[in-house]
């Protein structure tokens, strides 16, 4: 296993950003950076031996400092959505931005975990990153100190460990959101060609375009939903369905089977003679086939756009604040956040 840094180049105020890679024996390869402890590629060996980068992301910090399909970032303090921008904690009301009509999306374009500079220590087999957010710096109640801890195995599992720790009481929901495809990342649409099987009997139905949960689970039998047995992503996407149709695709959040709080396998994905795991400890997962990519020039100067990739976003459910029927990702002052996420390749 070898770890080793260089530089990236600098932001826009002059921090100095760096590129940290995870190589193991077999090959597997895994390049991050402090620039929003955000993943850049994997380079996965498929059956034949060809090895392709299966991430999508930028060739320059520029690219990442824009970057407004979160290509490669980890999310926080709270991912996924937040009806209207507003939550109560015991009582207290909190406002967060409305980046995106009628609610909160990741927590905040331009100040949110993924656009922050984080510390970096390198492991023996991978590389901890941390970031101290200040009280109310977006919205979020408490000085919230997190850490983030990429390490790959031997056996081609990149896991990803998620630490927060907050001096008030407040909401911690980490994840990544990487574009995955399996293909490369050059690959374009055949990124949704994919055999995907999901661990989920149930999705959490949504209102409207704005994809705010209702509170109700709905079984994924008999619905274009159903991923519980192997299926290519692209069989189903354009069905009649209008669950599917309010976000013209699949964005949606899956629901764990048998969750009990310990690490499970929850996907498997299959393309180009590589599969890929997904483990959690996790409730939720949210499966996004970007249908929103928004035209970008990405690594290697390849044109990412619609449906180039496919995400997998481990977490508690969205809107999950101001829903009380699902798991709450509040967490009291001093009580640590700790999850764990997987993607294995093979």
């Amino acid at each position: 296993m070898t770890v080793t840094q260089k530089d990236f180049g600098k932001t826009k105020d002059g921090k100095d950003v760096f590129l940290y890679s995870i190589k193991n024996a077999n090959g597997t390869e895994v390049v991050l950076t402090n620039l929003g402890a955000i993943l850049v590629s994997v380079f996965a060996k498929n059956d034949k031996g060809e090895v392709q980068d299966v991430v999508l992301g930028f060739d320059t910090v520029e690219g990442y400092e824009d970057n407004g399909n979160f290509f490669g970032s980890t999310i926080g303090p709270n991912a996924n959505r937040i009806a209207d921008g507003k939550f109560k904690i015991d009582n207290v009301e909190y406002t967060v931005e409305c980046n995106i009509p009628g609610s909160n999306l990741h927590s905040d374009f331009n100040k949110g975990f993924h656009k922050q500079v984080w510390n970096a220590e390198l492991l023996s087999n991978g590389v901890k990153f941390t970031y101290d957010m200040p009280d109310m710096l977006i919205g979020f109640p408490g000085n919230i100190k997190t850490s983030v801890t990429y390490t790959l195995s031997d056996d081609n599992g990149l896991k990803i460990e998620y630490d927060a720790v907050s001096d008030k009481k407040t909401i911690l929901n980490i994840t990544n959101h990487s574009y995955f495809d399996l293909s490369g990342h050059k690959a374009g649409t055949k990124a949704i060609d994919a055999e995907l099987q999901l661990n989920c009997s149930k999705f959490t139905e949504i209102v409207d375009d704005k994809a705010i949960p209702t509170g109700n689970l709905i079984d994924v039998k008999g619905t274009p939903m159903d991923f519980t047995t192997p299926k290519k992503i692209s069989k189903d996407i354009s069905a009649d369905y209008e669950q599917m149709k309010k976000v013209n695709g699949y964005d949606h959040n899956y629901v764990v089977d048998n969750y009990d709080g310990t690490l499970r396998k929850i996907a498997i994905v299959k393309a180009d003679g590589r599969t890929m795991e997904v483990y959690t400890d996790l409730p939720g997962v949210q499966f996004y086939t970007g249908n929103n990519i928004g035209p970008c020039v990405g690594k290697e100067g390849v044109k990412y756009e619609f449906r180039n990739g496919f995400c997998l976003e481990t977490q508690y459910f969205p809107d999950s604040v101001n829903n009380s029927k699902f798991k709450s990702p509040v967490k009291n002052a001093g009580e640590k956040f700790h999850s764990v996420t997987v993607y294995k390749f093979l």
